[in-house]
C-alpha cells in the first residue's frame, strides 16, 4: 500500500514543477543581482593605493575577477584585452547560462507544465513518458550551447576593444548595428516560425511528432524546443551588449519583452512593432558612430 499523502502530493505534480521552475528563476536572478552588485562596488583602497584587506586579490568575489575587468578604470573606456584562463572562461559561460535560465525559463513554463500534465495522464494509463526533468534538461542544454557562443562573442569583442569594463558596447556603431539586426530579425519568416512554436505548445508538439517515452527522445525533444526559443530570441540576447551584460534593469526589460511576446495575445504584432523601433534606434546610433560630429 502506498502512502496516501505521497499519492496526493504526486497528483499535484504540475504545482511541484511550477514551484521548481519558479525557484530556479528566483535563484538565477539572485545570482545575477549578486554579480551586478560585486561589479558595481570595487574593493576599498587604502591610503597607499592598495586594496585594503585583500592582499594578492585573494578576497575578490564573483565578477570582480571577470576577465577584462580593470578595477582602476571602472568608469572609463574599454579595458585592454586580457588573457582568459580556464577558470575565467568557465565563469563567463556560467554567467551567461544563469542569465539565460533567469530570462527564458518563465516563457518556457507553459510547454514544460504541459509536458508534466501529459506525463501524469500517460502514467495513469500505464504508458508513461520520460520525466519532465529530462525534457527540461534538454531545453537548458541548448541554452548552454548558446552561452558558449555568447562567451566567445564577448571574448572577441574584448579583444577588439569594443566592450567597456562593465561589458557594455564602447562603440555607438556596434550598438547601432546590433539594434538594427535585432529590429530587422523581428520581421523575418524564421522569427515568425520560431515564435509560433513558442507561443503554441500544441503546434510544437505536432511538429515534433508528439511526446517521447524514452529518456533520450525526451531530451532531444527538449533540445528541439530550446532550439526554437534560441531561434526566436538570439538577436534580443545580443542587445545585452548594448545596455550592459550586467545591467540588471536592461536584463529585466529584455526578459519581460520576451515573456510578453511569447505569452500575451497579439505578442507577435507587438514584437514586429518593437522591431521597427529597434531598427530606427539602431540607424540613429549607427549614423552617430559614423559621423560623431
Amino acid at each position: 500500500m502506498g502512502d496516501p499523502a505521497l499519492d496526493r502530493l504526486l497528483k499535484r505534480d504540475r504545482t511541484i514543477v511550477a514551484l521548481c521552475l519558479a525557484a530556479m528563476t528566483v535563484l538565477a536572478w539572485l545570482y545575477l543581482l549578486s554579480l551586478a552588485r560585486s561589479m558595481g562596488a570595487p574593493p576599498p583602497v587604502d591610503g597607499a593605493g592598495t586594496m585594503d584587506g585583500m592582499p594578492g586579490m585573494e578576497g575578490m568575489q564573483g565578477m570582480e575577477t571577470m576577465p577584462g575587468m580593470d578595477m582602476s578604470g571602472m568608469a572609463m573606456g574599454p579595458a585592454a584585452p586580457a588573457g582568459w584562463t580556464t577558470d575565467d572562461t568557465a565563469l563567463v559561460v556560467a554567467m551567461w547560462l544563469v542569465m539565460m535560465v533567469g530570462m527564458m525559463l518563465p516563457s518556457a513554463s507553459p510547454m514544460i507544465l504541459l509536458y508534466a500534465r501529459v506525463g501524469r495522464h500517460a502514467a495513469a494509463k500505464g504508458t508513461p513518458v520520460a520525466a519532465t526533468g529530462i525534457f527540461c534538461a534538454g531545453y537548458l542544454a541548448i541554452w548552454f550551447l548558446f552561452s558558449l557562443a555568447a562567451a566567445l562573442g564577448q571574448w572577441l569583442l574584448e579583444r577588439a576593444l569594443l566592450l567597456t569594463p562593465m561589458m557594455e558596447s564602447a562603440s555607438p556603431f556596434l550598438s547601432g548595428v546590433l539594434l538594427v539586426v535585432a529590429g530587422l530579425y523581428q520581421w523575418t519568416p524564421l522569427k515568425s516560425a520560431c515564435l509560433g512554436k513558442c507561443r503554441a505548445p500544441a503546434a510544437f508538439l505536432q511538429a515534433a511528432g508528439g511526446f517521447r517515452r524514452d529518456a533520450g527522445g525526451a531530451f532531444l525533444m527538449g533540445m528541439r524546443h530550446g532550439a526554437y526559443c534560441v531561434g526566436c530570441c538570439w538577436p534580443l540576447m545580443l542587445l545585452l551588449f548594448v545596455g550592459g551584460v550586467m545591467n540588471i534593469l536592461w536584463i529585466a526589460v529584455i526578459a519581460i519583452f520576451v515573456l510578453a511576446e511569447k505569452l500575451l495575445p497579439g505578442g507577435d504584432r507587438m514584437g514586429r512593432a518593437a522591431g521597427v523601433l529597434l531598427a530606427a534606434a539602431g540607424l540613429w546610433l549607427t549614423a552617430r558612430g559614423l559621423w560623431p560630429g
